[in-house]
């Protein structure tokens, strides 16, 4: 009861502190459409707060070429197009980035006394991440173009690694209507999110194996076509001094569009297909030649894992070679061992363990299930492609380094000249 009293006598306060200036800027003022919007009187707006509902009495103009009205307090208290203050859509996509929506609507209540219907936290943070998704593309299309460029970051990491991946996110049928999936019927019910992950390393633990920085991870997602993510992930390499580190790594599951992108953003970069994913291929690729192999198929593999981890893949060939196939379960070999032979620069592992370079793509792996599994893959979830997409953007944000918040606000960065 006390502090439900507290919160009324705050918000009653913060609603006469913020009615002090009513907005009236003259008689009139520009309505952002080349017209003029004169003065018409002063109304009462009602907005969330998390002091609780606040009445804020301010200028109203109309533009008569338009027809539509504007608050200049509104945009100066950030409630412009929105009925929720600055501080409390900030709390909701906390909330909501974190657990699915009625959880987030009773977490408010519970610890901020806020009482939001689960929709309208709903309708809140997917509009407050679709706004941060808009920022991140336009960014990144910026720092592409050289119209902003970023300082190096102090002090400069020695080593700076992108690792890539994607995870499917069920969705609603509508999102899925005529798209080939792996499902029986050849339906699709899922779309592919793609993520991308930035960390550094500028030590090793005693047994001399690359240790990542605590805490210098950044994220970036989207579902939309890889030219996109290309975009957003050559931006954010840049911004994490990409062009300025002395070591820069490419860690990906050996996928081609992944080595696309990153010839696509980074040329220069050493590229690791992820030495898990390898060793599975490897174990499917011993799996095709059993009937060959038969009792010497344990010996088999594990000398083949003896020359994967010398990144000896002429040495795999050989040995895969030795055995007459014909038909299909050549074509099956033929296959698997495709892998391994695209794949050849990037799986120079004994090498890259010298220059104490990571070999395994686990910090990815692990943002798929932390950052999107545990929030967008719940039993029973169907989200359409806008919605996930903006809940994705907010966990990425706030899984991203705590200094990453000072870039994330708009209108905080100068265009080169």
């Amino acid at each position: 009861m006390l502090r439900e009293g507290l919160l009324r006598l705050g918000g009653d306060l913060l609603g006469d502190l913020l009615s002090a200036d009513r907005g009236q800027r003259g008689p009139r003022i520009p309505c952002g459409h080349g017209h003029q919007a004169g003065f018409a009187d002063y109304r009462d707006k009602t907005f969330d707060t998390v002091l609780g509902p606040v009445t804020v009495n301010r200028a109203w103009y109309h533009c008569a070429a338009c027809r539509h009205g504007l608050a200049p307090r509104d945009a100066e208290l950030g409630t412009a197009g929105t009925s929720l203050s600055p501080g409390l859509s900030a709390m909701t996509d906390t909330a909501a980035a974190a657990g699915p929506f009625a959880k987030a609507s009773a977490l408010l209540e519970e610890l901020g006394s806020v009482r939001l219907p689960p929709k309208r936290v709903e309708r809140a943070a997917e509009a407050s991440g679709a706004a941060r998704s808009a920022a991140v593309r336009e960014r990144a299309a910026a720092i592409t173009a050289r119209q902003v460029i970023p300082l190096p970051p102090q002090p400069l990491p020695d080593m700076l690694y992108g690792a890539v991946d994607g995870t499917g996110v069920t969705m609603t049928a509508r999102e899925t209507e005529g798209r080939e999936g792996k499902g029986e019927d050849g339906r699709a019910r899922t779309r592919e999110v793609k993520l991308g992950v930035f960390f550094t390393q500028d030590d090793i633990d005693e047994d001399g194996y690359p240790v990542r920085d605590r805490g210098s991870c950044s994220y970036v997602s989207t579902f939309e076509p890889v030219s996109v993510f290309t975009d957003l992930v050559k931006a954010e390499g840049i911004r994490r001094g990409a062009g300025h580190v002395r070591q820069l790594t490419v860690l990906g599951d050996g996928a081609a569009w992944i080595w696309g992108l990153a010839a696509s953003a980074f040329p220069g970069a050493t590229c690791i297909v992820d030495l898990y994913h390898a060793r599975e291929h490897l174990a499917s690729l011993a799996r095709s030649l059993e009937f060959m192999t038969l009792d010497h198929y344990g010996d088999w593999l594990a000398a083949r894992r003896g020359d994967l981890d010398r990144g000896d893949i002429d040495a795999i060939e050989a040995a895969v070679r030795e055995y007459p196939l014909e038909g299909a379960k050549k074509d099956e070999v033929e296959k698997e061992l495709g892998y391994f032979l695209n794949n050849r620069t990037r799986m120079r592992y004994k090498w890259f363990r010298s220059r104490r370079l990571f070999v395994g793509s686990g910090v990815v792996e692990a943002g798929c299930k932390a950052v999107i599994g545990q929030r967008l893959k719940l039993s029973g979830m169907r989200w359409t492609v806008n919605g996930a997409d903006s809940i994705a953007t907010l966990r990425c944000q706030q899984a991203s380094r705590p200094e990453d918040r000072i870039w994330q606000p708009r209108h905080n960065q100068t265009r080169t000249a």
